[in-house]
């Protein structure tokens, strides 16, 4: 069956990524952008290559409102409406799949988003975005990490045969999303979401004693149920006790993420970051290598991407360096030259444990 496709977008001051992402979207029937105030060329850009394009100024600013803003731009014939950023790009085909696996019952589809990927564009941290639907029904909702909302009951579709990946503008500030999550939190405070996303916020700004104190409300909140999230909260209370020198407390709370989520690396590998960094070099090996033993990357956006780059190898050469065990040492060294990181460095590390 032909659906009606239609792209929209958010954008200000995008103008080195409009060509690229134009392209991506092109595979669409109809692309529609709501700028936010551009002062480059972004609009003369998007305009030129057929873009529907409106300005609107969002005081005060909302990344919900602004969705919203230009979802009313899609016409309301349309039968998918798919957002995206201008720093985003589809893999070739997307709109074919699309309509495979899309039918008259469907309102929603998850496909994979690589959110990180190396200088070899292999993902790093991939997990499912829900961020096409239907036309009718469904709003923007929370001032910042914004997510859409449905006046029905959903009916998803998934594929993994959908690939949008992210090249994101390194240098964009993010300062404002820090009193947009407070002011979130403040309107929904039965949000476990938005209390984890404070919390990780309070963290970001060196706030320790802030962010232990609101993830801890959100550990504590009936709603908090999901698993890797709560295990994240436990994991970046730890970091904020470690900021704050009290290890012991770090410690407690690394044993409790892993006991919360023993089939991901991330609680693992923390935990032997920690022991390495007290310089237990015999603790920080099991626990590396336990981190080793999960095999499954799980697509959720809390994967951390040290737990499989390589660095769970680079740190395991020290340590065994550090215990005697030269052998390996150069084993797990070998290991991380196969990830491209650090490459001289590593090179060198051989060379040392070689010489020994």
């Amino acid at each position: 069956m032909k659906y009606k496709v239609c792209v929209y977008a958010i954008c200000k001051n995008e103008e080195k990524f409009v060509s690229r992402w134009v392209k991506s979207m092109s595979e669409a029937d109809e692309i529609y952008v709501l700028d936010t105030g551009s002062t480059d060329n972004t609009v003369q850009l998007l305009k030129k290559l057929g873009v529907h394009v409106e300005t609107k100024i969002i005081d005060p600013w909302r990344f919900d409102v602004a969705r919203n803003e230009s979802l009313k731009l899609v016409p309301e014939d349309a039968d998918i409406c798919v957002c995206t950023d201008l720093d985003e790009v589809f893999k070739p085909g997307w709109r074919e799949e699309l309509e495979n696996v899309w039918n008259k019952d469907a309102n929603r589809l998850r496909f994979i988003y690589n959110w990180s990927l190396d200088e070899n564009d292999q993902p790093i941290v991939s997990f499912y975005y829900e961020k096409t639907h239907s036309r009718k029904g469904y709003k923007w909702t929370h001032p910042v990490h914004e997510i859409l909302k449905y006046d029905k009951e959903e009916n998803f579709i998934l594929t993994d045969n959908i690939v949008l990946n992210h090249y994101p503008d390194n240098t964009k500030s993010r300062s404002s999303y820090l009193k947009l999550l407070e002011l979130s939190v403040k309107e929904e405070p039965n949000d476990d979401r938005n209390m984890h996303y404070l919390g990780r916020e309070y963290m970001y700004y060196g706030k320790w004693n802030k962010s232990i104190d609101t993830l801890i409300k959100h550990l504590k909140m009936p709603s908090a149920t999901w698993k890797e999230e709560r295990c994240a909260s436990m994991r970046f209370i730890s970091r904020c006790y470690i900021n704050l020198n009290r290890f012991f407390e770090a410690e407690m709370w690394l044993l409790k993420a892993i006991e919360e989520c023993p089939y991901i690396r991330e609680g693992y590998t923390e935990l032997g970051m920690l022991y390495y960094s007290l310089e237990k070099y015999d603790k920080a090996k099991f626990y590396f290598e336990s981190a080793l033993k999960q095999k499954e990357n799980a697509r959720v956006y809390i994967n951390e991407p040290f737990c499989y780059d390589g660095t769970i190898y680079d740190y395991l050469s020290i340590c065994e360096y550090k215990l005697g065990n030269n052998k390996e040492a150069i084993k797990y060294a070998k290991e991380v030259l196969k990830y491209g990181k650090d490459t001289e460095r590593i090179k060198n590390n051989i060379k040392i444990f070689e010489s020994k």
